[in-house]
């Protein structure tokens, strides 16, 4: 007697797998409400402004097309600035940052301790990275099984390490970093203008709606809730557009602020900056012409920074004798591995400009390579 087969029964393990793929598509979409939103305002006011207020409320010829023209401006630029905040993938650190398979196995293979610490140091031995983790190990990713480059950090919504990550931020559902930070910087500075625009030119308009100066239209109420509209966004937007203008000055990220960078010697808030001029420098880049434009011109390649430390490696065996207590409290440029051509300029060339830092070119000192332990980071 001949027994048919019977069906295999589905595996426990598809059904989840079916439910965490749906769930997470659907957070992917909840991630775009706020773009929606944003988005949304942005098209009402268009319509509150041109048709409403300039074309049916405006009777002075000249004041409409000064109007529209210069509204039309800031509407592009804010939206060609904000587009590309939204659209401009995040970098990731290059392939050289992350283990290979060997190294892979053997850092999962081998116990924690010493065995773990030799397979991060031969990874990272050409690395240019100055950072480390409180406890002075190399910053490692488990979950990207990667050396992390300096001010590279994981984000938990991307779940991808990304190069000077500044956040996370769901008003563009992207992540702010070296990729996009001069987008989003010329993004809070269109908007902003965009906004005091729309509030200056529509308060004498708003005054006479409040005051009953003119007819009772459909236009009231456009005119009259696009005024506090732009007032509230211009109040909100000019503090976290100076935050971050005083952060490029700095030469920061917001994370940063929260917890400063820590190198070999110390921790040192300050470790990245090289003075206002090349601060700004490095997120505008060398030619002016395309500060004001929303094409990338940052310095560098997000893996490698020029650094800037305040006390000398008291471990460092070939500076001569007298010159480490001498220079003790000055800042010191710090080439201890190569840095990208693209970034290394700022720290030998001597800019137009006058330098806030002059103190920190005086003695340009070379540091050994630190030695090298691990402790996972996520």
């Amino acid at each position: 007697m001949r027994c048919g087969k019977m069906a295999a029964p589905a595996p426990a393990g598809g059904t989840a797998g079916a439910w965490g793929g749906a769930r997470r598509r659907c957070q992917r979409l909840l991630y775009w409400v706020p773009v929606v939103f944003i988005s949304s305002i942005l098209c009402w006011s268009y319509y509150a402004y041109v048709t409403q207020l300039c074309l049916l409320t405006m009777t002075n010829i000249g004041e409409k097309v000064v109007c529209l023209v210069t509204y039309h401006i800031f509407f592009m630029l804010f939206i060609w600035s904000y587009w590309k905040t939204i659209f401009t993938l995040p970098m990731n650190p290059s392939k050289e940052f992350h283990l290979s398979y060997s190294d892979k196995e053997s850092l999962e293979r081998e116990p924690r301790g010493e065995s773990q610490q030799e397979v991060l140091r031969r990874a990272a031995k050409d690395l240019p990275i100055y950072t480390r983790t409180m406890s002075g190990a190399i910053r490692y990713c488990d979950r990207c099984h990667l050396v992390k480059p300096d001010r590279c950090h994981h984000c938990s919504v991307c779940d991808k390490c990304i190069l000077k990550m500044d956040h996370h931020c769901p008003w563009v559902n992207n992540c702010v970093g070296f990729s996009n930070y001069k987008f989003f910087l010329l993004f809070l500075a269109y908007s902003l203008l965009y906004c005091l625009f729309i509030a200056a030119t529509d308060l004498q308009y708003f005054i006479k709606f409040w005051t009953n100066g003119l007819p009772d239209t459909q236009a009231k109420f456009h005119i009259m809730f696009l005024f506090f509209a732009a007032a509230m966004f211009s109040v909100s937007l000019s503090s976290l557009f100076g935050y971050h203008c005083w952060l490029v000055s700095k030469n920061k990220s917001t994370l940063e602020v929260f917890r400063a960078p820590i190198f070999r010697h110390r921790t040192d808030k300050n470790g990245f900056s090289l003075g206002f001029s090349k601060n700004l420098r490095q997120v505008f880049g060398d030619e002016k012409k395309y500060w004001l434009l929303p094409v990338f011109s940052s310095l560098g390649d997000g893996c490698s920074f020029p650094t800037c430390l305040v006390n000398q490696d008291s471990e460092q065996a070939s500076t001569p004798a007298g010159l480490n207590s001498a220079s003790k409290n000055e800042n010191h440029l710090f080439p201890a591995k190569p840095l990208r051509d693209s970034q290394s300029h700022l720290l030998t060339d001597t800019p137009s400009w006058p330098e806030a830092s002059a103190k920190a070119e005086k003695g340009k000192v070379g540091m050994s390579n630190p030695a090298l332990t691990m402790e996972n980071e996520t």
